[in-house]
């Protein structure tokens, strides 16, 4: 019996990325000694600072027992300084900025946010941390199958997908038109791509296309891990689903641009995936009803007649996902509030962004989750995600079993 292809699933969500690591890291060190070798990813697909995670992954999966640690070590050197950058900046020279902003005819292109923050530190860790060549390496090892990244272009609205195969080609991918598929060597420029929050981050340029993050229009990228032949897949969502629905508190004036942007990037990244797993559901049981109804033979009847239209033949999905079990803003909270409170003797710049992430921009629990690249944050994050791992430990040890 061979053994199924097993996808990994990695969805985005910025600073909140840092719980994934934590879920690696509990794959690779917790599970029994008897079970780790089967923690296997043939598939990777991820989107935004999910895309992150599995080129790190691709450039490591020679060394599997190194990679939960590698992240940790990844996450845990970041800073809010180091990633929105004001060192050499000066007050005329910030003060110069917040000027321009408010003049339309200053700069004919327009006036971006990261004018003020500079996220390049950010850009050079994706550079510097990640082993581009051992990607093609490892595929060529067959370590792995196969990986894909989604980014939107910003021409037209379409998702993306970059894929890089140990095989030449590209499967037969998906007829809607809003999706291209396009085989690549992943660099930094994919990554970057991926996960270039829009108004935040800058817009990456892939040959001669601009693109923005991948959450646009695909956040949790399941259909490019099942079309590339995955037949499990253990799926990574950064979005906390409260156990009762309770009702928040009624807002009494105007909600903040803040506030209103928190809610915006919640929406883009966290409701996909519940359509997506729907739809994976429903074609499960048609094919576990055929099965039941006519045998093997049934569903081989079914996609000789559908796979000329659908692409793919259908088959049955395990599926297995994993969220976190506090809201991952409420983390953040204390963070963002101990920078408000944090008494500086270092240069006016680098005041100024501990007022910043004590302001409504970044303290406002939600947008700040997104935003806080910063070491005590990523800890907490990590070690919620080894937590979370832990309480689905019998899940994930009947997922990665052999039969």
């Amino acid at each position: 019996m061979t053994r199924p292809k097993i996808g990994l699933v990695c969805s985005g969500g910025g600073a909140r990325g840092a719980w994934e690591a934590g879920i690696i890291r509990y794959l690779r060190e917790e599970l029994p000694p008897d079970v780790r070798p089967l923690v296997h990813f043939d598939i990777l697909a991820g989107t935004s600072v999910g895309a992150m995670t599995c080129c790190y992954l691709a450039a490591t999966m020679d060394t599997p027992a190194e990679q939960g640690r590698g992240l940790e070590s990844l996450w845990t050197s970041l800073s809010l300084e180091q990633v929105f950058r004001v060192a050499g900046e000066s007050a005329w020279s910030v003060g110069r900025k917040l000027w321009k902003a408010t003049r339309r005819n200053e700069r004919p292109d327009g006036w971006r946010l990261y004018d003020l923050l500079h996220p390049e530190p950010l850009e050079q860790l994706v550079h510097s941390r990640i082993d581009w060549s051992r990607i093609a390496a490892n595929l060529a090892k067959k370590t792995f199958d196969a990986i894909a990244v989604t980014a939107t272009r910003i021409r037209d609205g379409r998702s993306q997908i970059f894929v890089q195969r140990r095989e030449a080609g590209l499967p037969e991918w998906s007829r809607d038109p809003w999706t291209v598929a396009t085989e690549v060597v992943l660099g930094p420029e994919h990554a970057l791509a991926s996960a270039a929050i829009p108004l935040l981050f800058r817009s990456a340029k892939v040959g001669d296309e601009y693109y923005c993050d991948g959450f646009v229009r695909q956040n949790t990228p399941v259909a490019p891990a099942l079309r590339l032949g995955a037949e499990r897949l253990l799926i990574l969502s950064l979005g906390h689903r409260p156990r009762a629905a309770i009702e928040p508190p009624k807002l009494k004036e105007l909600p903040t641009t803040p506030q209103v942007i928190g809610k915006v990037l919640n929406s883009l990244m966290l409701d996909r995936l519940d359509h997506d797993l729907a739809r994976l559901r429903r074609i499960n049981g048609l094919v576990e009803r055929g099965r039941q109804l006519g045998g093997a033979a049934f569903v081989e009847q079914l996609n000789a007649a559908l796979v000329s239209t659908r692409g793919q033949p259908y088959r049955f999905v395990h599926e297995l996902v994993v969220r976190p079990s506090r809201d991952l803003a409420e983390v953040a909270r204390p963070h963002l509030e101990a920078r408000a409170k944090k008494e500086s003797d270092e240069a006016l710049p680098t005041r100024l962004l501990h007022r910043l992430a004590g302001s409504q921009l970044l303290s406002q629990a939600e947008l700040g989750s997104y935003l806080l690249f910063d070491a005590p944050y990523a800890r907490d994050l990590i070690q919620l995600g080894m937590d979370d791992a832990h309480l689905r430990r019998e899940h994930l040890l009947e997922f990665f079993a052999r039969d």
